[in-house]
This record gives C-alpha cells, structure tokens and sequence, in this order.
C-alpha cells in the first residue's frame, strides 16, 4: 500500500516514513504542509493518506477535504488535539480515523488497516449502488412496456 504522509513536524514525519516502511507499506510521498499534501495526493496518487491536523497554509481536515473532492482515498487524521469540534470536523470531511499523539505502532497500523477496509466496503457499496440504478430505469421500462 502506497501512503501519503503529512505532518510538518520534521521529526515526526521521519518516524512515521520508518515505522510505516518497517511495517511494509510504501511511503510514496511526504508533504511539510497542508497544500503541499493536497499536490502530492494528486500526483503521486496514494493508496491512503496520514494527514497531521495542524500544518501550515491549509490545515489537515481542509486538505482531506480537498483530497477526497478529487479522489476518494481513505484518510486517518493525525493530531496533538483532541477535542471534539476537530473530531466533528474530520468526521465531516469524511476521514476514517483520527489518532491523537503521542501514538504507538499498535495504535497507526490498525488505525491504517480499519481505515482501509472501511474505505473499500463504502466503494463496494457504491459500485453495487450504481449498478443497480443503471439497471432500474431500465426494469422500469420493461415492466411499462409489459402493461402495455
């Protein structure tokens, strides 16, 4: 799995990229700030996203934001702050998991594998959403062509 890191904090970001690479994903981009996640999301194209709350220029929850208007990915926020108007605000934003520092390898990777499994039940559900309302019109008018 290829991820997206974000976090301005330099040290920080230089763990995570460690102990993501330790675990066997692929760290295929790292941004200092929000906007600069926002560009690398778009090319770089990474599986999922660690985005830290606070960054400079745009924060993390208006860069998922962002992110998810352009590819839907699943997204974990990653913040010092825990307080729930900022939970509010990522659940809106439509991220799927929120970890608040200092965490521990046992509490990111799980927080990595639900968020993705999380993501790709929502895009099955999708996928069978729109197959079937492509068929109905279509049932719609052979039952009307029936009763003819």
């Amino acid at each position: 799995m290829r991820i997206l890191v974000a976090e301005d904090e330099t040290i920080i970001r230089l763990d995570l990229r460690a102990l993501l690479e330790h675990a066997g994903f692929e760290v295929c981009a790292e941004a200092r700030d929000g906007e600069e996640a926002v560009a690398l999301a778009r090319s770089q194209r990474p599986d999922l996203a660690l985005l830290d709350v606070k960054m400079p220029k745009l924060d993390g929850i208006e860069a998922a934001r962002r992110i998810l208007d352009e590819r839907p990915i699943p997204i974990v926020m990653l913040t010092a702050y825990g307080q729930d108007e900022l939970v509010q605000r990522a659940a809106e934003a439509g991220v799927f998991g929120y970890l608040v520092k200092p965490f521990r390898e046992q509490d990111l990777l799980p927080a990595i594998r639900t968020a993705r499994a999380r993501h790709e039940e929502l895009a099955a559900l999708a996928r069978k959403r729109s197959h079937w309302q492509k068929r109905l019109p279509r049932a719609r008018r052979s039952s009307a062509r029936r009763a003819c």
